[in-house]
C-alpha cells in the first residue's frame, strides 16, 4: 500500500482572518492569539471598515463584534451574506457571555460558529481550524463544480457541432432512436470542379487547410439563412433547409445559399491561379431525418428527393445551380430561373430542370 505523505493540520488549516472589533484591546489580543496560530490577521475598527476590506482583500474567515457603534454585526452579516461575492466567507461572531440570543440571530442569519468573551485560547483555535477546514472543502467543491460546469459547456458546444439542437436535446433525454418525417424541405448538393486532379498537386495539409477554409465559410453562410449542415464528403457539401424545424420559406434560404456560395468559391484557389468553381444541385420533397449509430454517429437524411438533389448536383455545369422543376416551380415567383430542358436522371428517366440565376429585382 503506497504511503501517504504527512501533511501538518497547521499548514492545512492556516488562513487569512479578517478581525472586527471596536475596542483595541479585543483586537489586539485576538490578533495576538491568531497570529500564534499562523494566520495572517488584517483589522478593521469598524462595520465600514471590514466592508471595505472585505472588498479589496480575499479573506478565509471574518471574525466579526456584534455590539459596535454605527454598523454593528448584524448589519455587516447582512450584507456579506446577501451578496454573492462574499457569502462563502465564513463569519465567526464574537459576543459578550450574556449575549445568547444574538448568537443564536447570528446564526439564522448564516455566520458560522461564535467565541465569547474572554476568549479561551484551546476553544477559540478549535473552532478557527474548524471553520477553515469547512471553507477549504467548500471552495475545492466550488472548483469541482466550477470545472464540471466548463467540461460540461464543452461537452454541449462538440454535441451542437454534430447534432442540430432539438435533436441534440432528445439525445440527451434517453431517446434511442430518433426519426423524423417531413413533408416539405430543400436539400442541396455542390461539389467543387475538377477538385481530384487540383488536389494531386497540392500537399495534403495544404488541402485540407484549403478545405477547411472554404466549409467554414460555407457553414458561416449556413448558419446565416438557418439551414442545417448535414454532412462533407471529400469536396461535396450537403445542406438542406426545413430540417429539423419545419419553415414555409425552405427553397428561398437554400436558393439565397446557393447563390452566394457560388460567389465566395470564386475567391479561392487550389494548385493554380485559376479560382475554383462549383457545380451545385437543389430539389425540394419529403425526407426522413434521423440519428443513426452508436460510434460517430451523425444526422443524416433519406428519400428519393435526397436521390434527386445529388443528381441535379451531378448533372450541372460547372458555375451552374441546377433545380428541379419541383424547386422551380416553388422559387419562379421571386427568382430568375432560365430552363434547361429535359434531363435524362439516372433512377428518374426525363426530368425538366432550370438554372437558378439570381433573385428578381422589385
Amino acid at each position: 500500500m503506497p504511503l501517504r505523505p504527512m501533511i501538518d493540520s497547521r499548514e492545512r488549516f492556516i488562513g487569512r482572518v479578517l478581525v472586527v472589533d471596536d475596542i483595541e484591546n479585543n483586537r489586539d489580543l485576538l490578533t495576538l492569539r491568531l497570529e500564534l496560530q499562523g494566520h495572517t490577521v488584517s483589522i478593521a475598527e469598524d462595520g465600514k471598515q471590514a466592508l471595505q476590506q472585505v472588498e479589496s482583500n480575499e479573506f478565509d474567515l471574518i471574525m466579526l463584534d456584534i455590539m459596535m457603534p454605527e454598523m454593528d454585526g448584524f448589519e455587516v452579516l447582512e450584507h456579506l451574506k446577501k451578496d454573492a461575492s462574499y457569502r462563502h466567507i465564513p463569519v465567526i461572531m464574537i459576543s459578550a457571555l450574556d449575549d445568547l440570543d444574538s448568537i443564536v440571530k447570528c446564526i439564522e442569519m448564516g455566520a458560522e460558529d461564535y467565541v465569547q468573551k474572554p476568549f479561551n485560547g484551546t476553544l477559540l483555535k478549535a473552532r478557527v481550524t474548524a471553520c477553515l477546514e469547512k471553507k477549504r472543502w467548500r471552495d475545492t467543491e466550488r472548483k469541482y463544480l466550477q470545472q464540471l460546469k466548463i467540461e460540461q459547456e464543452k461537452s454541449e458546444r462538440l454535441l451542437l457541432n454534430i447534432l442540430p439542437k432539438p435533436i441534440a436535446d432528445q439525445l440527451k433525454a434517453g431517446h434511442e432512436t430518433i426519426a423524423d418525417d417531413f413533408s416539405n424541405v430543400t436539400v442541396l448538393f455542390s461539389d467543387i470542379v475538377d477538385f481530384t486532379h487540383r488536389a494531386a498537386t497540392v500537399k495534403p495539409i495544404e488541402l485540407v487547410a484549403r478545405l477547411n477554409e472554404i466549409f467554414s465559410v460555407f457553414d458561416d453562410l449556413a448558419n446565416q439563412f438557418a439551414l442545417e449542415k448535414i454532412k462533407t464528403v471529400g469536396d461535396e457539401y450537403m445542406v438542406v433547409g426545413g430540417v429539423p424545424t419545419n419553415r414555409d420559406d425552405h427553397a428561398e434560404a437554400v436558393a439565397e445559399m446557393a447563390l452566394q456560395m457560388q460567389q465566395e468559391i470564386g475567391r479561392f484557389t487550389l494548385g493554380s491561379d485559376e479560382p475554383l468553381s462549383m457545380r451545385i444541385g437543389i430539389h425540394s420533397g419529403p425526407v426522413t431525418a434521423g440519428v443513426i449509430g452508436k460510434n460517430k454517429f451523425i444526422y443524416d437524411l433519406w428519400g428519393d428527393t435526397v436521390n434527386i438533389a445529388s443528381r441535379m448536383e451531378s448533372s450541372s455545369i460547372p458555375g451552374k445551380i441546377q433545380v428541379s422543376e419541383v424547386t422551380c416551380n416553388i422559387l419562379a415567383e421571386k427568382y430568375k430561373l432560365e430552363e434547361r430542358g429535359l434531363l435524362d436522371i439516372k433512377g428518374k428517366g426525363q426530368m425538366l430542370t432550370s438554372f437558378l440565376i439570381g433573385k428578381k429585382q422589385n
